[in-house]
């Protein structure tokens, strides 16, 4: 399997160097109104960061150059100022009781991806996370690219570094513990198709419209694996796609919220499992494996794998041998000397 993720890998695993903004235009421009952008931000009591991401979009993206036609927050009941500053760096803000109004609202992040299918105009649809911070354009720029640039992919995920941050230090690579104690190992023993992807929970990626319309939305926590299994089986591998943005900095979640999401990225997974007959204990999968990801100078993001034990040994109690000293042990012995 590790052979069909790196022939992936080659033919769909990009950086965000690789296609300078002038291809990207041209494309748009080559594409007419099939290339229109609309950037979407789920946002939650976000007002320390959304307004920075909003403002760097719309002076990188709509200003000085015209890839994104519309920059959209939705709020889903912000105690906080996130939707008056959101809108005064230049997003429409739309609050999610307002979409669909007649369909009662759910908590979670996918009822806002979802519901923002109908307040948004572009043929391609990029999803950001509104807590980032030091945000970079390349996070919409470079997962937009391929789907002006690809006629066959539908479906791209952006793929970075995740240190994790806290006041008292930085650890490389410590984010994402989710992904990797949970996501990851899901996706490659009953997914191995989508074990490339390195930041598989990642909320920066961008989608043709034509594609996400035809995808059930989990709508919590799950929704980044649901979409990612389902467009797979709607799509094909070939049309997914992940190109590498650089470092995302933002809010770590305590273990308490990350065991929340834990389980319902699991639900969502069983949800799959169980609807498609899929569903196989490890012993069955051929072979069962786990594909993790290190970035190395000069290389980007080397997959290595690493076989899963699954081997199991019977109850002792079913081993003659068992038996036998058991019996033994239990005989009467006969008086000492």
């Amino acid at each position: 399997m590790l052979d069909e993720v790196g022939r992936w890998l080659d033919r769909r695993s990009w950086t965000a160097a690789d296609r300078p903004l002038e291809r990207i235009l041209a494309a748009k421009r080559a594409a007419g109104p099939a290339g229109t952008v609309s950037v979407v931000l789920p946002a939650l009591d976000e007002e320390a960061t959304v307004g920075e991401i909003v403002a760097a979009i719309r002076r990188d993206l709509v200003e000085a150059v015209p890839l994104v036609d519309e920059i959209v927050v939705v709020d889903s009941g912000s105690s906080d100022r996130t939707g008056e500053v959101a809108g005064r760096a230049g997003a429409r803000v739309v609050h999610r009781d307002s979409i669909l109004p007649q369909l009662p609202t759910v908590p979670g992040k996918g009822e806002v991806l979802w519901r923002s299918l109908l307040v948004t105009s572009g043929e391609i649809i990029c999803f950001v996370d509104a807590d980032l911070r030091e945000f970079d354009s390349r996070f919409v720029h470079g997962i937009v690219g391929p789907l002006l640039t690809e006629p066959d992919v539908g479906f791209v995920k952006a793929m970075y570094d995740r240190p994790l941050e806290t006041t008292a230090t930085v650890v490389e690579g410590g984010g994402g513990r989710v992904t990797e104690l949970v996501a990851r190992p899901l996706l490659n023993l009953h997914w191995p198709r989508l074990a490339g992807f390195v930041q598989p929970l990642g909320g920066e990626y961008a989608a043709r419209r034509t594609l996400l319309e035809r995808l059930p939305f989990p709508c919590g926590y799950g929704v980044e694996l649901g979409l990612l299994v389902d467009a797979l089986d709607v799509a094909g591998l070939d049309a997914l796609a992940q190109v590498d943005v650089g470092v995302r900095h933002h809010r770590h979640q305590d273990g308490q919220a990350l065991g929340r999401m834990a389980a319902a990225i699991y639900q969502t997974a069983l949800d799959r499992l169980s609807g498609s007959g899929r569903f196989k204990a490890a012993g069955e999968l051929t072979p069962p494996e786990l594909t993790q990801f290190t970035r190395r100078p000069g290389e980007g993001f080397v997959p290595q794998s690493h076989p899963v034990p699954t081997r199991e040994r019977p109850p002792m109690v079913t081993r003659p041998e068992y038996r036998q000293a058991r019996e033994q042990l239990a005989r009467p012995r006969g008086p000492a000397g």
